[in-house]
């Protein structure tokens, strides 16, 4: 009774009521809910969705209240999961030999089921919502051609592309940009789609670990990979990045990531959807670079995932008839939460999308272009006021 108590106080002063008529209230169906929560906290949550044991018609607005409430650091890691927090703090979960392990446990998942509820591109990170009515193909097309401007792609440019999921981006920056791409992956299922999807451009695919990359790039772009990196590395992939940046080009890091540092990320998300996960704050992003690079340009496109994300739970909904034999239903219930548990975190601003243009110490080369400027009509409307 103690812990039904608290709960229900908890979500009570975010509007969250339980078994009520709102959208974000939630309907528990079991009530060992409580003592679970009570004890596991985000995980408790979360994985008692998994088991049936509540529901909610609006995951995404219940998470986001939660989030809100600003007491997220004291119900977020129950002593369930000290050990692991402990495991990340003296030893490295995101080394070569651990680095397979997210691509096997979620990229490889099959290509089916992803091409299912992604846009054509297969673009598995934020798109750019340019203007409101944007559909999510258009959204993403606008996404790759924010990054390939930012890059300041030229025809014949040689691009690396890390981290380069199923090669999406490739394809587009071949394409529209006449440039030669080399695409780095460690996910062998994205690898396989990735070769048959970019088929006669010029591109090339290798499979091998960021840290054995090696070669001269006109421009570097790394897209949605960063997360996995893990903080101890992450001067290490600087130091890759400048060694095969040529020395007048430009590197585009776009990566999701938390307001401040972290022990480690939600223990609910790592156990179940990304293992070894982890979301770099700013300081620690810009702090590895220091070394190698002038940052030229820090865009926060986190308020664009949350449409992002609601769109791909939409589209997950609609295609799980096709899944359900080969994932079952306890699986639909992971994967739909993740989608709006991460709608509902970027939406309450607990998260972000950051797109960071850098450029070599050193470098010669002028400025590069980053925000569109203002058109000269513009200009000489207010001139004539």
């Amino acid at each position: 009774m103690m812990a039904e108590k608290m709960i229900k106080e908890l979500l009570a002063s975010v509007g969250i009521g339980v078994n009520g008529p709102s959208p974000q209230d939630i309907r528990v169906l079991d009530e060992r809910f409580y003592r679970r929560v009570l004890r596991d906290k985000s995980l408790g949550l979360g994985e008692s969705y998994m088991d049936g044991w509540w529901t909610c018609p609006r995951i995404d607005e219940m998470i986001a209240r939660i989030i809100r409430l600003r007491r997220k650091d004291r119900v977020a890691v129950g002593l369930r999961h000290l050990p692991a927090l402990l495991g990340t703090l003296l030893r490295n979960p995101q080394s070569r030999r651990r680095a397979r392990i997210v691509a096997e446990r979620h990229y490889d998942l099959g290509n089916d089921f992803f091409g299912a509820f992604l846009d054509p591109y297969r673009q598995y990170s934020c798109a750019f919502y340019a203007a409101q009515d944007f559909s999510l193909e258009e959204a993403q097309l606008a996404k790759m051609d924010l990054i390939c401007r930012k890059l300041e792609l030229r025809e014949g440019d040689r691009l690396l592309d890390i981290g380069c999921g199923w090669g999406g981006l490739a394809k587009f920056a071949a394409e529209h940009y006449g440039c030669r791409v080399t695409g780095v992956n460690i996910s062998r299922e994205q690898l396989d789609f990735a070769r048959g999807f970019c088929a006669g451009l010029p591109v090339d695919f290798v499979e091998c670990d960021y840290r054995a990359l090696h070669g001269t790039y006109d421009k570097i772009v790394s897209i949605g990979m960063f997360e996995h990196v893990g903080r101890r590395n992450y001067r290490t992939f600087m130091e890759v990045a400048h060694r095969c940046l040529k020395p007048d080009g430009v590197f585009l890091l776009h990566t999701i990531g938390g307001n401040h540092a972290t022990a480690r990320c939600d223990p609910w998300i790592t156990d179940y959807i990304f293992p070894n996960g982890y979301l770099p704050s700013p300081a620690q992003t810009t702090r590895a670079a220091e070394p190698f690079f002038v940052l030229e340009d820090m865009h926060n496109l986190g308020p664009h995932y949350d449409p992002t994300l609601m769109a791909w739970n939409a589209r997950f909904q609609e295609a799980w008839p096709r899944f359900r034999q080969t994932y079952g239903d306890r699986f639909k219930r992971m994967w739909e939460y993740y989608l709006l548990a991460c709608a509902g975190a970027f939406r309450a601003r607990n998260i972000q999308l950051w797109q960071l243009q850098m450029t070599r110490r050193g470098s010669a080369r002028p400025q590069p272009w980053s925000r569109q400027s203002t058109p000269r009509a513009v200009l000489e409307k207010y001139a004539t006021r």
